[in-house]
């Protein structure tokens, strides 16, 4: 009978011929079985290093999710608190952030709905990072009313309040009584607010145009419209600014509303404020009111304090 060299198995009994205590392979199936079981291994070696690097490079672990988020051309008035209140917001719930496209959707998604101080938010996502680009709101005017303190722009968007120390936010004096103020991101459709935040608008423009260095709003602590339309006394100014050295600017009335009560017109008052700003070297001087009502044919000088 021929001898089978390929396939050789013995088995042999134990003590009393019980169980099975040995089985052996041919020196070939051996090596084969060696073969495959390194083959096996590394398989799964390169598999786990390669779902590491996958993992690695796609999630975001909670210490670096900050760190992934940009913000493009922020504004130089952009302090930490509120960049943190924007970066938090970018985050619902501490999730798994991906760079992808989806992260990208979700950030933005996010701050359109959580974030008041930016719209047209629009973000994208690359190999390393996640860029946040937007419109800024900037404020212009903080008023405290029923209990609530709150900003708003030059279009009278809502923005909640946080502290900005370093631009001029003034504060309005004045405002009627009034409930349901609208949440963060809405228009506070106001007639008197209004008529403040469109004078402090036309200062912060003018501000760039004749004293980007020094600009006037920096010494504008309130504007108070507390007789807006002469609703208390039709005879006295409807608005008036009070500056940090106590000096009144009486404006007069609401913009576009000049020639009705016979004042200069609103170029006419601006033109005479700023005039007056930069003869004094971009102060006001020692002065105790401007009064920027009467036209150009009547003016009043301004009356000193001492």
């Amino acid at each position: 009978m021929a001898k089978d060299n390929t396939k050789r198995v013995s088995f042999k009994l134990g003590p009393g011929g019980k169980g099975l205590s040995k089985i052996s392979f041919s020196p070939s199936m051996t090596t084969a079985l060696k073969a495959g079981g390194v083959a096996c291994a590394l398989g799964l070696i390169v598999l786990f290093f390669a779902y590491l690097g996958r993992y690695a490079q796609k999630v975001v672990p909670v210490y670096e999710k900050m760190g992934i988020l940009k913000l493009v051309d922020p504004p130089v008035w952009l302090n930490e608190p509120l960049r943190e209140k924007i970066f938090a917001a970018s985050i619902v719930n501490n999730e798994d952030l991906k760079l992808d496209e989806e992260a990208a959707r979700s950030v933005q998604r996010n701050l359109q709905s959580r974030v008041a101080w930016i719209e047209n938010v629009r973000v994208q996502v690359s190999h390393d990072s996640i860029y946040i680009k937007a419109r800024w709101r900037k404020p212009l005017a903080i008023i405290e009313t029923g209990g609530h303190k709150f900003y708003l722009d030059a279009n009278l968007t809502v923005l909640d309040y946080l502290l900005v120390p370093n631009l001029p936010i003034v504060t309005v004096k004045g405002v009627a009584e009034t409930s349901g103020i609208p949440q963060p991101g809405k228009v506070w459709q106001r007639d008197d607010a209004a008529a403040a935040v469109n004078i402090l608008s036309r200062l912060d423009r003018m501000d760039k145009l004749v004293a980007p260095n020094k600009p006037l709003l920096y010494k504008i602590s309130s504007i108070d419209i507390s007789n807006f339309d002469g609703r208390h006394k039709e005879g006295e100014p409807h608005i008036v600014l009070n500056t940090t050295d106590d000096i009144e600017i009486i404006w007069g009335a609401e913009l576009g509303t000049w020639q009705r009560h016979l004042e200069a017109t609103d170029e006419e008052k601006l033109a005479k404020l700023y005039g007056f700003y930069k003869e004094r070297n971009f102060t006001l001087g020692n002065v105790k009111y401007i009064n920027l009502r009467d036209p150009q044919d009547r003016i009043r000088q301004p009356t000193d304090k001492y």
